[in-house]
């Protein structure tokens, strides 16, 4: 005959609580005056509350963290609808551009207006011989070039004493930089670059170590395309 009291029952924990009323969808129906008994500590305050009133609470605050993610989700295609907008701006204004020897010129000032970058620049280099002696032509390293085309997506990140910041019209307060390789086809390519795009901020954290490119790709891609006319054919 077996000693009970050699294999004590293990007590019952909460989780065995909890399980138990999980599995037992029925239990408050057949003890429903349990749900106006029961008492719990209010998040908001010390106070009391009815397990219905917890619930109505719970299900408040759920309601609140959708409303603030529908929020999110609007304001970030507004965002986007804004950007698109601008960067449609933005190529239609080169689209208009008769002149060659203006169009580098025009890319960075309309780039600077529509998305308020407060410094940019550009150089390209294997141009059609009309350009060779055009400022943007002119005043790049073949160590510069050769950077250029190492770059397979535009560097984000501090100004460490690239020779491109001295492109810009006032290299002493570019805290942060985005150098943009202009390429034929993708940004990604093995194509080499036949030039780069530069922005900087004062701003250390505008352009950011990490940051996503995407869109800075885009602009590459644009930019590169509109100055296709430029180079030899």
């Amino acid at each position: 005959m077996s000693n009970d009291s050699n294999n004590p029952i293990p007590p019952i924990t909460e989780d065995d609580i909890a399980n138990y009323l999980a599995n037992t969808p029925d239990f408050f129906q057949r003890h429903a005056q349990l749900l106006g008994a029961v008492q719990l500590t209010s998040p908001h305050g010390n106070r009391a509350v009815s397990l219905q009133e917890r619930q109505a609470e719970m299900l408040r605050e759920k309601i609140k963290v959708l409303e603030h993610r529908i929020m999110e989700m609007v304001r970030h295609g507004s965002e986007n609808m804004l950007i698109a907008d601008r960067i449609l701006r933005w190529a239609r204004n080169l689209f208009t551009v008769q002149s060659g020897r203006v169009l580098p010129a025009v890319l960075v000032a309309q780039l600077q207006n529509e998305f308020m970058v407060p410094q940019a620049a550009l150089k390209i280099w294997d141009v059609d011989a009309r350009y060779g002696t055009e400022p943007f032509a002119q005043g790049v390293s073949d160590d510069a070039k050769t950077f250029a085309s190492s770059l397979t997506q535009p560097y984000c990140g501090v100004n460490s004493g690239f020779e491109a910041v001295g492109w810009l019209g006032d290299p002493a307060t570019a805290m942060s930089l985005a150098l943009i390789p202009l390429r034929a086809g993708p940004i990604q390519s093995s194509e080499p670059a036949f030039g780069m795009l530069v922005l900087a901020s004062p701003d250390p954290q505008r352009f950011q170590s990490g940051m996503a490119t995407d869109f800075l790709e885009r602009l590459a891609e644009l930019a590169s395309a509109a100055l296709s006319r430029i180079r030899p054919r």
